[in-house]
């Protein structure tokens, strides 16, 4: 394939794969969508293995996506603990690293990647296939903490698109703080 048809093989591809459920697809259907976009045929062997390159490769990237939103709450969680150690109020280090490596899964298997609060916590759920990251408030009933429908779910690319809005929102509420003093 000439590098500009690779081009656009790439860019469709990439399109369909963004614009579609993750569980309906297949890399033969993604393939076949984007031949017929393009008007191209991309049923030989060079083809086949374009197309799937593009689409590991795009999962891949989702895959790393998730594993930095993950591991970015944990290196909050381990900073908030050093900084409590270092105000006197912490416990036993060890302990507190422990409960940081030890992964937490609420009653439905849920990941539990921190507690904002004793009724509110975020989540890591697979729903229906698709990664969320929650950001709920959560109720008691029969000695179980069951989530409400109070909080906000978001796609791994609504979570990316969050994240790299934090900084403008930081410096924000900073403005917004410095006006009221």
């Amino acid at each position: 394939m000439e590098p500009a048809t690779q081009r656009e093989v790439e860019e469709t591809v990439l399109e369909i794969l963004r614009n579609t459920d993750m569980n309906e697809m297949t890399e033969f259907k993604v393939r076949t969508m984007a031949a017929e976009k393009l008007g191209v045929d991309l049923s030989g062997p060079e083809p086949k293995r374009f197309v799937r390159n593009v689409v590991e490769s795009f999962l891949l990237s989702k895959e790393q996506q998730e594993q930095q939103v993950t591991g970015a709450v944990v290196d909050e969680e381990k900073k908030e603990i050093e900084e409590e150690e270092e105000d006197g109020e912490g416990g036993e280090e060890e302990k507190k690293k422990s409960a940081i490596a030890a992964k937490e899964y609420d009653d439905d298997g849920d990941l539990i990647i921190c507690r904002l609060s004793n009724k509110r916590r975020v989540t890591i759920q697979d729903f229906r296939g698709k990664t969320l990251v929650s950001i709920r408030e959560y109720y008691e009933r029969d000695g179980k903490q069951l989530p409400s429908s109070k909080g906000i779910s978001l796609t791994a690319e609504q979570w990316s698109a969050f994240s790299k809005a934090v900084p403008a929102i930081e410096e924000a509420i900073e403005k917004m703080e410095s006006r009221l003093r």
